[in-house]
């Protein structure tokens, strides 16, 4: 498409509107993923197989690895297999942002993807595979595309409430690794334009060593329109102590596109948690690779949840937290069921749940 969304009628639903299925890809990269990648392909078949209690599932798969999983998700009602190539399996950032129009129309936006940060900061090189990842899906759903060739985002670093309101980190979208040609003003612009919001909520920060660079998916997301939950620590020691506190106040001086107030509801963090000794060791060392390290924070956050129909999938992290998390999500979610899977595996690979999936509006 030539135009724009919002030129054409078509916005950014939110997730919680109705969906027709949600998107996953295979994890085999071993660069990243521990022990050629089992321990994760298990975590993800996990999630797989809760969404798929709920709703249809699309997996891509790469060719080397079709085989494997189309015999390991066999017989899994609602799931359908398709071969994708890709560089890694995080389709929140390297699939397609998905528009609906008022007749229910939905098309596909397809952002420029550069690995978080290209040469200069990004996770992996090359990332061509994942960049043709949105139109891939596209071109499988038959549904018109609007590309932004000069235009770098990725899906986690946006939340959008469906009535004109946007979320993100300065720490992302204005980081000099995605788009050093355009002010904060044009970004604005790209985002009205290919999203149909009408205001956007700076946070500074995201999640203290959230490789993204502070990926908004992992610190704060709209569970209503008006109401946000946002990932909170009371302990001063904490690095996201003052990132907590900063958006905070953001948050509570700001309102959204239609003037309401936000209700904030804080998300404990989980941990502090670490990756083991032997967790790093059995990860492949590569050059121009993210590399593995004890001794770094992890960025375990439970606001890494997927909203689908009837449901929240959220992780879980064998931690204290895990059950005043679920009661939360629960009293923000009222009527879906909550449903807890193991998230270690994938946060040890730099993400989690909301990262490793990606709704389709119905």
């Amino acid at each position: 498409m030539m135009s724009t969304p919002r030129a054409d009628g078509f916005a950014m639903p939110a997730e919680w509107a109705p969906q027709k299925q949600a998107w996953m890809i295979w994890p085999e990269r071993t660069d990243n993923w521990r022990l050629g990648a089992k321990p994760a392909q298990a975590a993800f078949m996990a999630v797989m197989r809760a969404i798929a209690q709920y709703q249809p599932l699309t997996v891509g798969v790469s060719h080397a690895q079709f085989e494997n999983a189309s015999e390991q998700l066999a017989g899994i009602a609602n799931i359908r297999v398709v071969e994708i190539s890709n560089n890694d399996a995080w389709v929140r950032d390297t699939g397609p942002t998905f528009v609906r129009n008022s007749a229910g129309e939905v098309r596909a936006v397809d952002w420029r993807f550069n690995a978080w940060g290209g040469l200069n900061g990004g996770l992996y090189f090359p990332w061509d595979k994942d960049d043709a990842v949105a139109r891939k899906i596209a071109q499988i759903e038959n549904t018109a595309r609007y590309r932004t060739d000069e235009f770098v985002l990725e899906g986690g670093s946006i939340h959008v409430d469906g009535e004109g309101t946007l979320i993100t980190t300065e720490e992302c979208l204005l980081n000099a690794n995605r788009n050093p040609h355009l002010t904060r003003e044009q970004i604005e612009a790209y985002l009205a334009d290919y999203l149909s919001v009408e205001k956007v909520i700076w946070l500074p920060d995201g999640l203290y060593n959230d490789e993204t660079d502070g990926h908004v998916d992992n610190f704060c997301c709209f569970v209503a329109p008006g109401e946000v939950l946002l990932c909170w620590t009371d302990d001063e020691t904490d690095p996201n102590y003052e990132r907590c506190q900063r958006a905070f106040q953001v948050l509570e001086a700001s309102t959204d596109a239609r003037g309401r107030s936000f209700k904030i509801h804080k998300m404990p963090i989980p941990g502090p948690l670490f990756a083991t000794e032997e967790e790093c060791a059995g990860v492949d060392r590569v050059a121009g690779t993210q590399p593995r390290d004890p001794s770094i924070r992890l960025a375990g956050s439970y606001v890494n949840f997927l909203i689908i129909n009837g449901a929240i999938i959220a992780p879980s992290f064998d931690d204290a937290k895990d059950r005043a998390a679920a009661s939360l999500l629960s009293d923000c979610f009222p009527g879906r069921d909550i449903v807890m899977v193991p998230g270690r595996e994938i946060l040890l690979g730099g993400g989690n749940i909301h990262c490793i999936t990606q709704q389709q509006p119905a």
